[in-house]
């Protein structure tokens, strides 16, 4: 139990830091809160209703490992490194990519709702 306890309060203190930081969190954070009941209007099952959510909840956690990404290479330094940019925009690009599955995921819901499928 106390290491369930220590690893909840490790994942409290590394949100909050992260929502404090990083504009980019606190926005896919109310992408996420204005999902949950547009995924309710959208969304035609149940199902479809999670999957809409997931998607937005997959952004947040691929958001949160670019930003502890970012931070480590910060940290290890300041100095433009061209291998250090790289891994930069890879997690850069594992957000894009993230986005654009979710964005998929809800278009694909909207024309299911309107009868297009």
């Amino acid at each position: 139990m106390l290491r369930l306890w220590r690893a909840t309060i490790n994942t409290r203190n590394g949100l909050a830091f992260a929502i404090r930081s990083e504009q980019a969190i606190r926005e896919e954070l109310v992408a996420l809160a204005l999902s949950i009941p547009l995924a309710w209007l959208i969304g035609a099952t149940t199902m479809r209703r999670v999957e809409l959510v997931a998607t937005v909840v997959l952004v947040l956690v691929v958001e949160l490992l670019n930003t502890a990404i970012e931070k480590l290479a910060d940290r290890l330094t300041l100095d433009h490194d061209p291998q250090i940019g790289r891994v930069k925009d890879m997690g850069s690009a594992a957000v894009g990519v993230s986005i654009l599955m979710a964005g998929a995921f809800w278009l694909f819901a909207l024309v299911e709702r309107m009868g297009g499928i």
